[in-house]
């Protein structure tokens, strides 16, 4: 049986990486997905939630008790200080959670196929960690205009949220396979059918 596969996903910020995770899981792995568990982490009534509302104050408190993210969201990507802050709370403990839904996917099929969906893969020094380092592609200016397009976001908070990731070039440098998320969505869950496919076969050629 082949071992586990450990594939890392990245991409800017509206590239199309969200098209490429759903087309994973339709197509039979396991998904693990960094955005879900940052939000999970910082839920009121955990640590991490406490260690945020110390750090950047009531500014960042909802009505409702949780975190207003809009709110934290400007604070952070507007400084990059108060970024890095958040993400040395944030991260170390996605990364916990991570291994163990990784755990969980191998305790229940040792040949899974577990995808982790990680939009600062590269930024936090993580391409090394997977067998196979998957990028969505697309231009920062498409991108921006996907975010105020289709999100309504303002365009100055779109050009900072591109800008606060890396560049197009540094996470094509740290890849594996690039795939083009300037076409349609149709487009791009075809590039990911040729991908499992091509890992498939690598795997049953493993298994000779």
């Amino acid at each position: 049986m082949a071992p586990m596969q450990r594939i890392g996903l990245t991409g800017g910020i509206a590239a199309g990486k969200s098209v490429v995770a759903r087309r994973f899981i339709e197509l039979g792995a396991v998904v693990v997905d960094a955005d879900e568990l940052a939000r999970l982490v910082v839920q009121p009534g955990t640590s991490g939630y406490d260690e945020v509302v110390a750090a950047f104050g009531q500014q960042v408190v909802a009505p409702d008790g949780g975190l207003d993210r809009g709110a934290l969201a400007r604070l952070v990507f507007a400084d990059d200080t108060a970024r890095h802050r958040l993400e040395a709370i944030v991260h170390p403990q996605v990364r916990r959670l991570a291994a163990e839904r990784e755990a969980a996917a191998a305790a229940a099929d040792p040949a899974a196929v577990v995808v982790h969906d990680i939009p600062l893969l590269v930024e936090t020094g993580q391409a090394d960690s997977f067998g196979v380092v998957v990028v969505v592609a697309a231009p920062a200016s498409l991108r921006v205009d996907r975010l105020v397009r289709l999100r309504g976001m303002p365009r100055p908070d779109a050009e900072a949220r591109v800008a606060a990731q890396a560049t197009d070039d540094e996470r094509e440098a740290a890849a594996d396979v690039v795939l083009d998320g300037t076409g349609s969505d149709d487009n791009l869950r075809g590039q990911v059918d040729t991908l499992w496919a091509r890992l498939v076969d690598e795997r049953v050629a493993e298994e000779q």
